[in-house]
């Protein structure tokens, strides 16, 4: 039997031993083959490898004396096989089968399994095989790309005759099943092609929207040949060729994909995409490799969509006849209206480049238009490919887009169809420079253009009913700016700058500087602009990083942003900023933060003289003041109020909310004696969509890790700790806590444990929790240098520390632990978590209430460092 393109035959007779150590060779041959081969040749080659085998056992099994026929199937009938595909096979009979061919059968897959090919297989007749397609389409798609192996080929060839002529599925029914079928994929991958880990075959964009309008196209024209969607006039041969480099593209990867994992994996996860990216040729794994592959990626799967919904509605207007002339409208000399769908109204409607910006300003002043034509879609993708320069370049085009973002809806449609048919990146050259950029980290859920894009919706929805009662100060804000597309420019021009090396909030400002001038604006709007892109930043760090709670803090951050138009503009682009980064990013508890941090800034530039030490005053006047009306409220005695107060600092006053403090007012009221403690309450009593954890107890050692290191055993992670002392020896320390999955713990039994562990431990009827979580699979693709810097501390009897590390379960108690054996106390703790990253903050004591000296401070890091690292190595 002659070989494949390998060299390599089947042994005859095919024993299981010997048929591994082939396949292995072929195995190890087609890695080999991958650096430099053609890619759809060592498809091909493959399938005919197995094409090979299955003829070999056929007659091995001696199935060729039966009356049936052997047929490939589904993506294995295609002609086409990567290293972990499945191979599906028909085996079609007419008459019943006997037992000894139903055996034989068997065995021959059997033996199939016993060489690890996944094989799926069916025994059917014609007739079944039609009530099969009939029930299901799937099973009618993969009758449409069966092809003979082996056997009866009149047998075949009737089955060829029923899928071409009796199909059960017409052509508006398969369309419509197929349609809704990819819809529904979609949706599972949540409308996007931006995932961090994609799944090459399924995501947006992927190997399977290519199917669907090569299946969409068999069924319709009959035909096994895609050169018929361009025999037919459906797409042009350079779009056709366009759609095969895609192809090609995504082949490669989930060839390089299969074998890297050495098994089926169409998922391109963390832990394959550097050794994906070697194979691929983007040079030694690493960071850069991944980054440089995930941009070719992206960019083949947003083009692949492009060409897949210009097509698909090519399909519905020929098979549904869906456009519907009656309700044609003609907006301008330019385009019409058809239904809620924008077409050209003639070939040359983009010859002028200041025509395609106008198209969008249409789009942006009729806010109906849902959709646009496919053939207009075409000529858009034309004109796109004839720019030998910027759209920026030309005044009128810059008139336009300054129209465009002044339109109340021009952020809305007209932005989303500019970036998704790559106008933005025709119109800003920086732009370009962003497209399909990937960050190798899980803190950047999407590519710089979608977050950017995404941003800028944001900004759009705070002026949408619909959204805007989501963010009612933002939405409050924007109503109030005089010229809310300086929020949209700083939004488009926040990270554009990034990749390029350097700062890209310095780069980037300075591009926002070149665009103002460019487009005539104003000495002042530019600046605003340019500001916001330098310090885009800025309040995120401060509410998350630092203590809002301290005045000086307050202060400093209302020196930099300086005006409230500033704080206004800067709070509306942080929100959307952190909403479009990543969806598990954004929750109750970070909004608290930054709408706190807002008000008090905002308070603190309407004084004439602020000072810091008055507005602390103030503000524990106020909570005392509202606090005291919620408790007498509810029964309780002024006096014995003023009394419990009276144990408590200033700090305790200061750093929280008056509801918090009516609430463990009331609570420690209770306490008649010691022996009632440690009091432990769980709830959210600031409405922080968070979970408040507070203790109360006698002055405890080390409460902080015990207390850390169960929390990390009930599958809670700390995000904000406040460790006070009341001036008698007690202690009220309140945490905020979240569930690994970002949400609030609402569960009755999981509180009733967790309190109850707490009060055990605290009681020392039980053991400090000491277990080590498993490091979460996503994490384990990252290394994270830990490192600990100590930072200018206000009070003189404190030190505080920075601490970054790769994130990972119980990482706050292992610290926790460390401090417990300097013997040194936790006073604060602020923990963020930027993807991989732990970017935590520390304030810390010595047992006498003083600062670290050097050599204290010398250990810590030491000791850390070493205590995180090895752990990181052990997980």
């Amino acid at each position: 039997m002659s070989g494949t393109a390998a060299g390599i035959s089947w042994p005859e007779p095919l024993t299981l031993s010997a048929g591994r150590e082939c396949a292995e060779r072929y195995q190890d041959w087609s890695a080999n083959a991958f650096v430099t081969a053609d890619i759809e040749s060592l498809l091909t080659d493959r399938s005919t490898f197995v094409d090979q085998l299955l003829q070999q056992l056929w007659q091995q099994f001696e199935l060729a004396s039966s009356d049936l026929a052997l047929l490939a199937i589904g993506g294995y009938g295609r002609g086409t096989l990567h290293p972990g595909s499945d191979i599906d096979l028909l085996f079609l009979h007419q008459a019943p089968l006997n037992a000894e061919t139903s055996e034989a059968i068997t065995q021959f897959i059997q033996l199939l399994w016993d060489l690890r090919f996944d094989v799926g297989h069916s025994v059917r007749t014609i007739s079944e095989c039609m009530e099969e397609a009939e029930a299901e389409v799937s099973v009618a798609t993969s009758l449409l790309e069966h092809r003979l192996l082996c056997g009866n080929a009149d047998l075949a060839q009737q089955l060829r005759q029923q899928v071409h002529h009796q199909l059960p599925w017409s052509s508006r029914a398969f369309y419509q099943a197929k349609l809704a079928e990819q819809q529904e994929r979609h949706q599972h991958y949540h409308g996007t092609s931006y995932n961090l880990e994609p799944n090459v075959k399924s995501s947006p964009g992927g190997l399977r929207d290519i199917q669907t309008i090569g299946w969409i196209a068999k069924r319709h024209f009959r035909t096994q040949n895609d050169r018929s969607l361009v025999q037919y006039g459906y797409i042009t041969a350079s779009e056709l060729l366009e759609l095969r480099e895609y192809q090609e593209f995504l082949w490669r990867i989930r060839f390089a994909l299969h074998l890297e994992a050495g098994k089926k994996e169409d998922r391109l996860l963390f832990d394959y995409q550097p050794g994906v990216a070697a194979r691929m040729g983007y040079g030694e794994p690493g960071k850069r490799a991944v980054e440089a592959m995930m941009k070719d990626y992206f960019n083949a799967v947003v083009g692949v969509s492009e060409l897949n919904a210009m097509l698909l509605q090519f399909f519905e207007q020929a098979i549904l006849g869906r456009e519907d002339r009656t309700s044609c409208e003609n907006l301008n000399q330019n385009f019409q209206l058809i239904g809620r769908t924008i077409a050209a109204r003639y070939e040359g409607v983009f010859e002028q480049p200041h025509q395609i910006l106008e198209f969008f300003l249409v789009i942006a002043q009729h806010p109906d238009i849902t959709h646009i034509q496919a053939h207009t879609i075409r000529l858009l993708r034309n004109a796109r490919r004839q720019m030998e320069q910027p759209l920026s370049d030309h005044p009128v085009c810059r008139e336009l887009f300054m129209q465009i973002l002044r339109h109340p809806n021009g952020c809305g449609s007209a932005f989303t169809f500019m970036h998704k048919h790559k106008i933005l990146a025709h119109y800003l050259p920086q732009w370009q420079q962003i497209v399909g950029q990937m960050q190798f980290d899980l803190f950047h859920a999407y590519t710089v253009d979608e977050h950017t894009f995404r941003l800028v919706r944001n900004l759009y929805r705070y002026q949408d009913p619909e959204f805007n009662q989501d963010f009612p100060l933002c939405a409050e804000l924007v109503s109030k700016m005089a010229k809310p597309e300086l929020l949209y420019l700083a939004g488009i021009f926040h990270d554009i700058a990034k990749g390029r090396g350097g700062d890209h909030s310095e780069l980037g400002e300075q591009d926002a500087r070149n665009f103002g001038f460019l487009h005539g604006l104003d000495e002042a709007d530019t600046d605003l602009i340019a500001w916001l892109v330098r310090q885009h930043l800025l309040m995120s760090v401060t509410a998350q990083k630092r203590d809002i709670h301290d005045p000086e803090v307050v202060r400093e951050f209302a020196a930099v942003v300086n005006t409230q138009q500033r704080l206004d503009y800067l709070y509306c682009l942080t929100v959307a900023d952190i909403r479009a980064t990543n969806s598990s990013l954004w929750n109750n508890w970070k909004a608290t933060l930054l709408e706190n941090l807002y008000q008090i800034t905002s308070q603190f530039l309407q004084q004439s003289k602020p000072s810091p030490a008055r507005e602390m005053r103030q503000r524990i006047h106020e909570h005392q003041s509202h606090a005291m009306g919620l408790l007498l409220s509810a029964g309780y005695q002024a006096r014995e109020v003023q009394e419990l107060w009276g144990r408590f600092t200033a700090d305790y006053f200061l750093r929280h909310q008056p509801e918090q403090i009516a609430w463990h007012s009331q609570h420690i009221l209770g306490v008649r004696d010691d022996e009632q403690l440690p009091l432990i309450l769980l709830g959210d009593e600031n409405n922080q969509g968070t979970t408040e954890l507070f203790i109360y107890h006698l002055e405890h050692e080390y409460l902080f890790a015990a207390v850390a290191a169960v929390l990390d055993s009930q599958g809670l992670s700390i995000h904000d700790a406040q460790i006070l002392a009341t001036r008698d020896g007690y202690v009220m320390d309140t945490f905020v806590v979240l569930l690994d999955n970002g949400e609030p713990l609402t569960n009755a039994r999981h509180i009733e444990s967790l309190k109850q562990q707490l009060h055990d431990v605290l009681r020392q009827r039980e053991r400090v929790p000491g277990g080590q979580r498993r490091l979460p699979r996503r994490l384990r693709n990252f290394s994270v240098p830990t490192r600990v810097e100590f930072v200018a501390e206000r009070h003189h009897r404190r030190s505080a520390f920075e601490l970054t590390a790769l994130d990972r379960p119980g990482l706050v108690a292992r610290v926790a632990k460390v401090l417990q054996e300097l013997d040194l106390n936790i006073l604060t703790a602020k923990i963020t978590t930027v993807g991989e990253q732990a970017e935590d903050l520390f304030i810390v004591a010595t047992r006498r209430n003083e600062a670290l000296d050097e050599q204290q401070r010398q250990q810590v890091k030491s000791r850390i460092i070493e205590a995180l690292d090895s752990t990181q190595e052990t997980t």
